[in-house]
């Protein structure tokens, strides 16, 4: 049966969810060249992982808790219930750590952020009853799975600072007015990808004061909050949160690693209904019981078992692997600094984030795949367009690079590569144009 694509969902023809394959297959085709596209854990992050140790180190766990050795192995090898079994672990992290003071059954234990972001979207958005705001440019991820949801996405601008909050509660005004009001607002307080924004303590309680206010909640991702400096840290939303408008959404990808494919959501609110008061945590392990049935034991217990190791800390297990990439962040804007920041080429600015793994730069011509092309073809370096992060017109001046997966000296060459690309293409082809110009206004 050949299947025609006007049959199939629309989202499966969204560039946002054709856009990973692209840059991968752009990456596929220049495998020499130094790439500051993926947003990949660095490869130095697994060499001591044992996996087998850690869940011989639950399975103790779960001995010293009252199981017999039998029944311990068995809850492993067999389904498990949906909503998790290291739930109270991550939430004595949570609160250890994070401030976050939330009950095991409050967590739902995920198949990465990814499904975390899923479930809450389905929970959340019935037909027609709302929007999701986002902060724009935005996490693919989140788009992706809105689309697929077929909820409707309106984008507040982001900048260095965070969220635009005004232009949050104008959105919020103008969605409400038009009968569509905002249910909930996707956010990455610290570090966001792909800008590398980050909020500060006063906006993190105003925004929670909007939000209160107006009736949404908000999706926090928190994949990059644990890459702060020491003595930088700033608590997620989700510890000042009060009145309970917060779903806090985490990942083990970056702080263990991301083949184990385990996330959680933190999910407190009262639900109530005509059958009695769950929470929202109840609802998202029914959703999950009909997407993934559950999230695999024995990943949740390799992860189980990292904890366990390092004190039950979150803080601890991702320690070592923070100050890599403070490191690399540093080297990558150190070595823009070094190469561009001599005031010689024109229109070329970049910001200088103090955590995550992204750095944003701005250039004075267009940013396309073409230029890309150019790029890897020509001079060895590959990078991200913001364009495809972004909501609406804008982003076409922007490129993204990713410091993460890199060493130190690869950055360096990466970085003269790409000052190399920018001097022979992009300045050529923007003092081509300013001279087009002056032409055509001095006939």
């Amino acid at each position: 049966m050949r299947l025609n694509s006007s049959w199939l969902h629309g989202s499966l023809r969204d560039p946002v969810i054709g856009s990973i394959g692209f840059l991968n297959e752009v990456m596929s085709r220049y495998p020499e060249a130094i790439s500051f596209a993926p947003g990949a854990p660095h490869p130095d992050t697994f060499t001591d992982i044992d996996t087998e140790r850690y869940v011989s180190g639950f399975l103790e766990h779960l001995v010293r808790k009252g199981r017999t050795p039998e029944q311990a192995r068995r809850l492993l090898l067999e389904y498990g219930p949906s909503g998790g079994i290291v739930n109270d672990l991550v939430a004595d992290a949570l609160r250890r750590d994070h401030g976050i003071d939330a009950p095991a059954n409050a967590l739902v234990m995920t198949v990465g952020a990814q499904e975390a972001m899923l479930l809450v979207l389905r929970a959340l958005f019935r037909p027609a009853g709302g929007v999701l705001a986002v902060a724009n440019p935005c996490f693919v991820g989140i788009i992706g799975a809105a689309r697929l949801l077929d909820i409707d996405v309106v984008p507040v601008d982001e900048a260095d600072a965070g969220i635009d909050l005004d232009g949050l509660e104008r959105t919020c005004r103008s969605s409400r007015e038009a009968g569509r009001p905002v249910r909930a607002l996707y956010v990455a307080p610290d570090f966001s990808n792909p800008g590398a924004a980050r909020m500060s303590l006063g906006s993190r309680r105003r925004l929670l004061d909007l939000a209160e206010r107006e009736g949404f909640l908000v999706m926090e991702d928190n994949a990059y909050g644990f890459t702060a400096a020491a003595g930088s840290r700033l608590p997620p939303l989700k510890a000042l949160d009060t009145a309970q408008c917060v779903v806090h959404i985490g990942t083990f990808a970056k702080v263990a690693f991301p083949g184990a494919r385990v996330g959680y959501v933190v999910a407190d609110q009262p639900v109530g209904s005509a059958r009695g008061a769950t929470l929202l945590a109840d609802e998202l392990a029914a959703l999950k019981g009909m997407v993934t049935v559950n999230t695999s034991p024995l990943c949740q217990a390799v992860i189980g078992g990292m904890l366990l190791e390092h004190g039950g800390s979150l803080i601890e297990l991702s320690r070592r692997k923070s100050e890599i990439y403070q490191r690399n962040l540093t080297c990558l804007v150190d070595a823009l600094d070094r190469h561009l920041g001599d005031g010689s080429h024109p229109g070329i600015h970049w910001n200088r984030p103090r955590g995550g793994f992204f750095v944003r730069v701005r250039l004075p011509v267009p940013v396309d795949a073409a230029l890309l092309e150019v790029s890897a073809a020509k001079h060895g370096v590959l990078w991200t367009p913001m364009r495809q992060f972004y909501l609406g017109q804008a982003g076409d001046h922007q490129l993204r690079l990713s410091c993460s997966y890199l060493d130190p000296e690869r950055i360096g060459e990466g970085v003269r590569r790409l000052t190399a690309f920018l001097s022979e293409e992009v300045e050529h082809r923007y003092r081509g144009e300013q001279a087009d110009g002056d032409r055509g206004a001095h006939p």
